[in-house]
């Protein structure tokens, strides 16, 4: 796993991290889920959540109370109660809490279940955790899906940072997506940062946390050093 670094722009400090998966040749991601058959996906899953919190308890500062960022693929769990067992086993072996564990996904397809996610949101919260729904703004994870059921946390798509600073029409639809977020409240992080005029921009607007290259690139079984704000 490698991690990258979540920053709170109010606390001025890192707020957590979040767990990458990577080849043990430093393959990224997709490069990785390529080669992972569908009938392998719920075991890689589990394996990939127990790796991600034992490198955590042994890399996070205890006394700082960080957040371990976790991604899962919600066709992965067919059923919530039973999927999170070694989930919650890897936390209590390694001693890391439950509290500090937030689980973010995604979806590039679109989503016909949507009571099957408020399941696993609902049986999520039960224990303590953290939810975030990745991507927003880009491809299905949009607002039918925010419609249809609220997670604590959305992560606005890098396609409407980039390049925010000088375009109306993005600052437009972010600011849109911060009313919706607010109503609902539900934290807003923006990710995919790679300039200061990106972060001074959302921070104006009312973005509390961040992430993307600007502040740290992901580094390999590691916490990186991060660019203070």
């Amino acid at each position: 796993m490698a991690f990258q670094p979540i920053y709170d722009a109010v606390e001025q400090r890192v707020w957590g991290y979040e767990a990458l998966v990577r080849g043990i040749g430093g393959e990224g991601a997709f490069e990785v889920l390529s080669k992972v058959s569908p009938d392998q996906m719920y075991r890689f899953d589990q394996d990939c959540r127990t790796k991600a919190i034992e490198l955590a308890a042994r890399l996070f500062p205890a006394e700082e109370g960080l957040k371990l960022s976790i991604n899962f693929l919600p066709k992965a769990v067919y059923e919530p109660a039973a999927c999170l067992r070694a989930t919650l086993n890897a936390a209590r072996r390694f001693s890391f809490p439950m509290s500090s564990i937030m689980f973010e996904f995604t979806e590039n397809e679109e989503v016909r279940d949507t009571g099957h996610l408020t399941n696993i949101i609902t049986e999520y919260r039960r224990h303590g955790f953290t939810t975030a729904l990745d991507d927003f703004g880009a491809g299905y994870a949009g607002l039918g899906l925010l419609a249809d059921f609220q997670p604590d946390l959305i992560k606005i798509d890098m396609k409407l940072i980039r390049g925010i600073d000088t375009s109306p029409a993005r600052r437009a639809v972010v600011d849109g997506i911060l009313a919706i977020a607010g109503d609902l409240d539900i934290t807003v992080l923006a990710e995919g940062i790679e300039t200061e005029q990106e972060f001074e921009v959302l921070k104006e607007s009312g973005i509390r946390l961040f992430q993307g290259y600007w502040f740290a690139k992901p580094a390999f079984e590691e916490l990186p050093q991060v660019r203070a704000a």
